[in-house]
């Protein structure tokens, strides 16, 4: 078995490394500090699973699933991370991801969230569970970003990020007039008039979240 573990820090991959060899003993745990790293793995040979950060040198938020998913679109993903599960996990999962869990309750339940990944399932914690629950029955509203489709939310980020338009249409193989009409539609569903209202907006509902 072989497990790719895309963390930036040290002491974080061993301890996600000290857990899944006590599991899986004869797992072979690849490590990369950086996403172009994982994605230099990917291309000696998919593995079965990857455990990955959200917050990484060379990319921040869900860009490391949506790179990881068009490199491998098999790889089962399991995202681990520090950043907020309801901002987060609902998008991760729509964008590829197979599971996701908070490093905070990673000593508890990273092998069992693992080992469903890998067995085809999905993993969410019962407090994004609860949160789906709520949002199906109609007991809680979804916020105006949770309404975006997954390439309007990516191009909500990039823009909050303060990226032109030419880099945005480059990073996500779009011309720069899909970006724009993109953007337009966020403005309109979100109901802010600019991106300066994006970025209070992406802070208010912490999609923004410091590097961890």
């Amino acid at each position: 078995m072989k497990i790719l573990l895309l963390e930036d820090h040290p002491i974080v991959r061993l301890g996600v490394r000290q857990l899944i060899s006590r599991r899986w003993p004869d797992a072979d745990v690849v490590e990369a500090s950086t996403l172009a790293a994982a994605l230099q793995t990917l291309r000696e040979g998919e593995p079965d699973a990857a455990v990955v950060d959200l917050n990484l040198p060379d990319t921040d938020g869900l860009e490391s699933v949506i790179r990881l998913r068009r490199a491998a679109p098999r790889l089962r993903i399991l995202v681990l991370s520090l950043n907020d599960e309801l901002a987060y996990a609902t998008r991760a999962m729509q964008l590829g991801a197979a599971g996701y869990l908070n490093k905070d309750r990673a000593a508890d339940e990273l092998t069992i969230a693992l080992e469903r990944v890998m067995a085809g399932g999905r993993y969410i914690t019962d407090v994004v569970a609860d949160h789906l629950a709520s949002l199906m029955t109609g007991e809680a509203r979804k916020a105006p970003h949770e309404e975006l489709s997954p390439q309007e939310y990516r191009v909500l980020l990039l823009l909050a990020e303060g990226r032109r338009l030419t880099e945005i249409g480059e990073a996500m193989r779009l011309s720069p007039k899909t970006v724009t009409t993109y953007r337009t539609r966020i403005l309109d569903k979100l109901g802010v008039e600019n991106n300066s209202d994006l970025v209070r907006y992406c802070l208010q509902h912490d999609l923004l979240s410091d590097r961890t």
